[in-house]
Parts: C-alpha cells; structure tokens; sequence
C-alpha cells in the first residue's frame, strides 16, 4: 500500500509541474503574440507616414533623406524588437523549466 501511496503521490506532482508549465508558456505566448502584433501595428504606421513624406518631399535629395532616415529607424526597431523577443523566449523556457528544475533537485537528493 505504501507504493500505491508513493507513486500517486509522484504523478500528482508530475501534473501539477505540467500544468504550472503550461500556464507559464501559454502567457509567455500570450505576451509574445501582444509584442508581435503592437511591432507590426507601429511598423505599418512608420511606413504609411514615410510614403506620405516621401510624395510632399519637394526634392531628390529630400526623398534621400527621408528614406535614409527611415531605413536607419527601421533596422534600429528591428534589432531592439529582436533582442525584446528573443528575452521573451528565454523567460518562457526558463519559467517553463523551474517546475522540473525542483523535481530534479528532490529526486537527486
């Protein structure tokens, strides 16, 4: 009896590090897919307000500096939203793994 005891035991903490694992990784995603969507929204409006300085720029050497000025503000956004993602990822898996990280610890000991 005391096995059977044991062993449910040990698979309700198995579901219970599921399940705060899954909780952890489904806001992560969450927050991935809002970060995603609020980029691509402000990445739009950039370029619409671009288009549109772009058709009053009364010179060629304006148009240059309009666009230059774009592209170089659009790869800074890009690189911070890249580095912004990819500590998202990083928390996601970190968070996902520290339920097992503590099963790990009590097993070993």
């Amino acid at each position: 009896m005391m096995n059977f005891d044991s062993t449910s035991k040990m698979s309700k903490e198995a579901m219970d590090s599921m399940l705060t694992t899954m909780s952890s990784m489904t806001k992560g995603f969450q927050q991935i897919a809002a970060e995603a969507t609020e980029y691509s929204k402000k990445s739009y409006e950039d370029g619409t307000a671009t288009v549109e300085k772009l058709v009053s720029a009364k010179s060629l050497d304006k148009a240059i500096e309009i666009q230059t000025d774009y592209a170089k503000n659009s790869y800074e956004a890009f690189v911070a939203q890249a580095t912004k993602m990819s500590e998202l990822y990083a928390d996601i898996a970190k968070e996902a793994y520290k339920p097992f990280e503590k099963a790990a610890a009590k097993a070993s000991a």
